[in-house]
């Protein structure tokens, strides 16, 4: 049956049909590999990760169940498991204690399950239910954080767009993410581009939907109120336009970087304001005026900051939301890329779970790679002649800056370089009509077959994201649980529950008083030991029992 397998009936039971699933049942064990993660279980719950039960269906009958599978997976996101293959590397009976059984599935089993689960096509409708457990019951107005994050495609089946990935700095194959957060950098919402979408139409035509089909957004419209969100992004969704459109269409405002700002302002006109930025109380300097851009009137905030430099914010946001505000949303911006970069380093984020490809409505409309060539080579041209007039101004200076003597030398070298330019105009003007002679954008079916754009299944990665969205949302609870107790929690928080999550621990079940007791064991460092024992303090005031049992959960040192 397998290493650590000690459940012999349940197995023999599920593989002839007789068991829907096998219920948790603890026994006693000491010094479980991770067993400081049983302390995420509240979080976890608290986060929504059993609100699956309200969206999917059961699995069919065998040994895991689907809430095995989904614990399974959050345990190891938060203990750095990053893929089933890594399972190979634990002990699969000691991981197995974790959720109440003999072992974890094994890699093959694991994959099963989850695609069992995939294949219901429901993540969507779990994300959308999530959001309306995180945006909660609050009257305050909602500020959602939206940026794209590219993820890099290593394969040969799917035939992708090539995008710029700004952390190699090159354009490779790839998808993109778009992800909607709140100011602190915990995530609500993701979609997943198909093609060549820019970060405007991914809010026009998807995002939007999402957040006005949720729950409390629709009640917020019922309500009338004056701003129905805010939109937070950076400049690449820049156009007067479409935050005009915004905020006619659905009162939906937005903040982001002003694009091309040529004008200074006063530095008289700056006062001190105490902003707070991703939780931290900063002081700026600060002016605001109005300002008209493509005929729209806008509200426009700037930061003075060192050397002089005026950092521009717009907004129309009404005049409502303080200046303090404004800039302290914009400048709130890095907490999602501190997200992005969190994930990759920590939760594998860009780990593909399934391989294969689906294909795309041929009608879809996408840039045309012919086009981006031909635009590709003529800006290489046009940046060789900016070098080469660059040359020739330089070579101008020299004259006058030299003696009379060189002038019959540097004439010629003068008329070289005008040559020079003049047949590059010439080449330029080709390429220019060769270009006009290309369409920029063409449908799917107008592109070669051996060429025609495909995507990658988008529905297994938005499942697996929204259990690392649930598995980070669980783990900074606990750090925010854990800053009052622990005196350099800005530092060193995040590292000391990870600590925790791979601290071995006792489990003790007791059946006649129905509780689980799990007991850590003990840290490297006195102060860790402290402060994780104020956090076990926290965590017992829940009284949690574990899910699929009355076994209430309690944490001990």
């Amino acid at each position: 049956m397998g290493v650590a397998t000690t459940n012999e009936i349940g197995r023999i039971l599920a593989s002839k049909g007789l068991l829907s699933y096998q219920e948790p049942v603890f026994k006693h064990h000491q010094s479980i590999e991770h067993g400081g993660v049983l302390c995420a279980i509240p979080s976890l719950i608290a986060q929504g990760l059993l609100s699956y039960r309200d969206v999917y269906e059961p699995l069919p009958k065998g040994y895991y169940g689907i809430e095995s599978i989904l614990f399974t997976l959050a345990i190891m996101s938060l203990c750095r498991i990053k893929n089933p293959e890594q399972l190979k590397q634990h002990r699969a009976g000691e991981l197995g204690a974790l959720i109440g059984l003999d072992r974890v599935p094994e890699v093959k089993c694991l994959r099963e399950k989850v695609n069992l689960i995939v294949n219901q096509s429901k993540a969507n409708d779990w994300n959308q239910k999530l959001l309306t457990q995180w945006l909660g019951s609050s009257e305050d107005d909602f500020f959602f954080y939206v940026d794209g994050h590219v993820r890099i495609y290593y394969g040969s089946k799917a035939t992708l767009p090539a995008k710029y990935v700004s952390r190699q700095k090159l354009c490779l194959s790839a998808t993109t993410e778009y992800w909607v957060n709140d100011a602190n950098g915990l995530p609500y919402l993701v979609v997943t581009g198909e093609l060549t979408e820019k970060l405007e139409q991914v809010i026009k035509e998807t995002i939007i939907d999402q957040l006005m089909s949720n729950e409390i957004i629709k009640k917020r419209k019922e309500q009338n109120k004056a701003v129905l969100f805010t939109l937070v992004f950076d400049r690449e969704a820049y156009h007067p336009s479409f935050f005009n459109w915004l905020w006619q269409t659905h009162r939906i405002a937005v903040i982001t970087y002003r694009k091309n700002v040529k004008d200074t302002w006063p530095t008289e006109g700056f006062k001190e304001h105490t902003v707070t930025v991703i939780q931290n109380k900063v002081t700026m300097l600060l002016c605001e005026q109005t300002v008209q851009l493509g005929g729209y009137d806008f509200r426009e905030v700037r930061q003075l900051g060192e050397g002089a430099h005026q950092t521009s914010i717009i907004t129309t946001h009404p005049a409502s939301l303080e200046i303090a505000t404004i800039a302290g949303k914009m400048f709130s911006r890095w907490s999602q890329e501190n997200f992005f970069r969190y994930l990759i380093q920590d939760f594998d984020f860009d780990k593909m779970w399934q391989y294969g490809t689906q294909e795309v409505d041929d009608k879809k409309e996408v840039i045309n790679p012919l086009y981006r060539k031909a635009n590709y080579v003529l800006s290489k041209k046009r940046e060789k002649k900016r070098r080469v007039q660059a040359s020739l101004a330089n070579h101008i200076d020299d004259i006058v800056a030299g003696s009379i003597d060189h002038i019959p030398t540097y004439s010629v070298k003068q008329k070289s370089y005008m040559d020079k330019i003049e047949i590059m105009n010439q080449e330029e003007k080709i390429l220019v009509e060769e270009r006009e002679k290309i369409p920029p954008k063409v449908t799917l079916s107008e592109m070669p077959e051996d060429k025609r754009y495909n995507q990658l299944k988008p529905e297994h990665k938005h499942f697996i994201n929204i259990i690392k969205m649930i598995s980070y949302r669980a783990e900074t609870a606990l750090v925010q649980t854990l800053s009052p107790h622990f005196k350099r929690d800005k530092e060193e928080s995040r590292m000391l529950i990870k600590q925790l999550f791979n601290t071995p621990a006792d489990i003790i079940p007791d059946y006649e008083n129905k509780t689980l007791t799990v007991k850590i064991s003990g840290l490297a460092a006195n102060r860790f030991n402290e402060a994780i024992y104020e956090l076990l303090t926290e965590l017992n005031k829940t009284e949690t029992n574990y899910p699929g049992t009355e076994l209430r959960l309690i944490y001990t040192k």
